[in-house]
């Protein structure tokens, strides 16, 4: 966190190393005429904005800046997918999921959050196939950025998988699926093809961290399917809970 003048011109030189290399992946993508880097470059005038934030606001000055790269990578996405022809919409996470001042462990308030989902995230689904929107970030009512906590990404997921009333959830791993002990630490572990969502949330206060019992609660709560499945190898099926 910036505390003098010199530790900001150091922010600011790290900031403009990070607005390259997403540069240099969008030219790579898509070419040198692409009005993109506009859009991102909106997105990173946050960060400036956080770095003249008090300093002693630690956790909240994290929040305003850690969030970002959930904003950039999915307007990257969401030009992609619109550029290949997929009828999508890009939705800013923060304008949906509402929660506490407790910055980088937000608490969600779900009567607002779920009131928001049913006005503005429905509607969008009727317009278009599918929307494109982050994980692990929300805000205040006063519009700050907050975070949700590890595993917060999947924990998003199941918030629109509950206020949506879906049908199923899917969260993509570099597993297999929900395993009986970590392969980095253990040989011969096995993949369990199903769970009751009793038994995935036993598994995580046990340790497993492939997934965080909070994410598991609201599918609970209305009784959808998760689906853990490997980005690695997509065509396999991975875990049923």
């Amino acid at each position: 966190i910036v505390n003098s003048i010199k530790d900001k011109n150091q922010a600011l030189i790290y900031l403009e190393e990070v607005k390259e290399a997403h540069a240099i992946v969008v030219k790579e993508l898509f070419g040198e005429a692409n009005d993109l880097n506009e859009v991102l470059n909106d997105i990173f005038v946050e960060v400036e904005w956080a770095l003249d934030e008090d300093p002693t606001k630690y956790d909240f000055v994290y929040d305003q800046i850690v969030g970002i790269g959930e904003l950039v990578s999915t307007r990257i996405l969401h030009y992609g997918l619109a550029k290949a022809g997929f009828a999508t919409t890009w939705l800013d996470a923060r304008d949906i999921v509402k929660t506490d001042e407790l910055y980088r462990e937000g608490t969600v308030l779900w009567d607002k959050t779920l009131s928001n989902i049913q006005s503005k995230v429905k509607p969008l689904l009727t317009k278009t196939n599918f929307v494109v929107t982050q994980g692990f970030i929300g805000s205040t009512l006063d519009n700050n950025t907050t975070t949700l906590g590890r595993e917060g990404s999947d924990y998003s997921a199941a918030i629109f998988s509950y206020g949506l009333e879906a049908t199923s959830m899917t969260i993509w791993k570099d597993v297999p699926g929900v395993l009986t002990a970590d392969p980095k630490k253990f040989n011969n572990v096995t993949k369990l093809n199903r769970l009751a969502y009793r038994e995935a949330i036993e598994m995580t206060y046990y340790g497993a961290k492939v997934i965080h019992p909070k994410t598991i609660k609201p599918l609970q709560n209305k009784s959808i399917p998760l689906h853990v499945r490997s980005f690695l190898h997509p065509e396999e099926e991975g875990t049923l809970i």
